[in-house]
């Protein structure tokens, strides 16, 4: 049984995400599962390119996401649903924030949508696939 889905955005792709949303707010429902949402801000504090930014840019980035996210949730699902999702806004890299958000919240699945894949993502390999080789727990994969 599913107690706890994590479902991951991207608040810069709105269009996008409503789609893994909706799906993920089903499964929730389907399960009678907690529906946790997550964004990940990048963490330019830990690079070189943090020198030139203030202190206050995180917290405001941080501020600004979270209205993003919840405008978001809102948006695909509607108030009442939104009031019942636990919002996660995390600093870092993407794939590493929502695998170690999942372990805290003891996520019983990942949702989270894929792009189409570009030559670099076949190098490199995108967060989605990073999410499912190293997940302790199922992930859904909305394309």
């Amino acid at each position: 049984m599913t107690q706890t889905i994590l479902c991951a955005v991207d608040v810069n792709r709105v269009k996008d995400e409503v789609k893994v949303l909706q799906t993920a707010a089903r499964l929730a429902a389907a399960e009678n599962a907690q529906l946790d949402v997550i964004t990940v801000l990048s963490d330019y504090g830990m690079s070189w390119v943090g020198g030139y930014f203030d202190e206050k840019h995180t917290k405001e980035a941080r501020k600004h996401a979270k209205e993003a996210l919840n405008n978001l949730v809102e948006e695909a699902l509607g108030p009442e649903a939104n009031a019942n999702v636990r919002h996660v806004v995390a600093v870092g890299t993407a794939y590493h924030e929502i695998l170690e958000t999942a372990e805290k919240d003891g996520a019983d699945l990942i949702v989270l949508g894929a792009h189409r894949p570009d030559l670099k993502d076949y190098l490199l390999g995108p967060n989605a696939a990073r999410v499912v080789r190293h997940s302790n727990c199922s992930v859904y994969v909305v394309r």
